[in-house]
């Protein structure tokens, strides 16, 4: 892998790793050694037990996507706003999956990147908190490039492969990505929270559009995303009125499934 060319500081530094369980899972164990420098990113063409939210497994074919993490320093962000972190991340992936697919590219909440209603991308973050502040932050991305043939049990994959027929350089998409990645955070860090609050809203998986839902408890019900609320819960109108979920108080029913 090439390190990109056209960033301060984020994938300066990349570490290309062998076979690797997680990424995320070598980058902790690294942060509890030393401190790498921010920026850092611990990338492998073959992650076999890649985790993303709530303990699901990632399927990555080796050779033919992106599975990195990136290390950042957010200190100066509040440890109640750090969902802003994940709405920076989740905007810098989403412009780059537009500058590849001319198709509608949107944010599944609180950070899966679709392609109309097909998932490309997942995202893992891990912070480590000090005080009333973020210490430091892991960010799992695993981002499907090339491949063409999903065999796990994932109901819903696709690919830039898989969307547009062409077949691209990894180190060119991880250059463009990076970039989306540090404006984003860069904005983040200057404190720019409305506009990143808005643009997230804007990217946000069928905001606006009536769906069916399941709770916990499988019960299904009709919703209409308005936005999230700035600690990152999911703002829902229902029948009961408008409602807020935290992660794994409400389940997507996907349209073909």
């Amino acid at each position: 892998m090439i390190t990109p060319n056209n960033t301060l500081f984020i994938g300066k530094v990349l570490h290309l790793l062998d076979a690797i369980g997680s990424t995320n899972q070598y980058a902790l164990d690294m942060l509890s050694k030393n401190k790498p420098s921010e920026g850092t990113i611990f990338l492998t063409h073959n992650q076999y037990a890649g985790r993303g939210q709530v303990n699901k497994h990632w399927e990555s074919e080796p050779g033919k996507n992106l599975t990195f993490s990136l290390l950042l320093y957010p200190n100066f962000l509040p440890a109640r706003q750090q969902f802003l972190l994940s709405q920076a991340i989740s905007l810098g992936i989403a412009e780059t999956l537009q500058a590849f697919i001319p198709k509608k590219i949107s944010i599944k909440w609180p950070n899966d990147l679709y392609v109309e209603e097909r998932k490309i991308t997942g995202i893992l973050i891990q912070n480590s908190l000090k005080g009333s502040s973020l210490q430091s932050a892991v960010v799992g991305i695993g981002l499907n490039v090339n491949q063409a043939i999903f065999k796990s049990d994932a109901p819903n994959p696709t690919s830039i492969f898989l969307e547009t027929n062409q077949l691209l350089s990894l180190d060119f998409v991880l250059d463009k990505l990076c970039q989306h990645l540090e404006q984003r955070y860069l904005q983040l860090k200057a404190g720019r929270y409305q506009q990143l609050q808005a643009d997230y809203r804007q990217f946000l998986f069928r905001l606006n559009e009536p769906h069916l839902y399941k709770r916990p408890d499988n019960t299904v019900f009709s919703g209409t995303i308005k936005g999230v609320t700035e600690i990152g819960q999911l703002q829902m109108e229902t029948a009961q009125g408008m409602e807020v979920f935290s992660l794994k108080e409400v389940g997507y029913i996907l349209s073909g499934l």
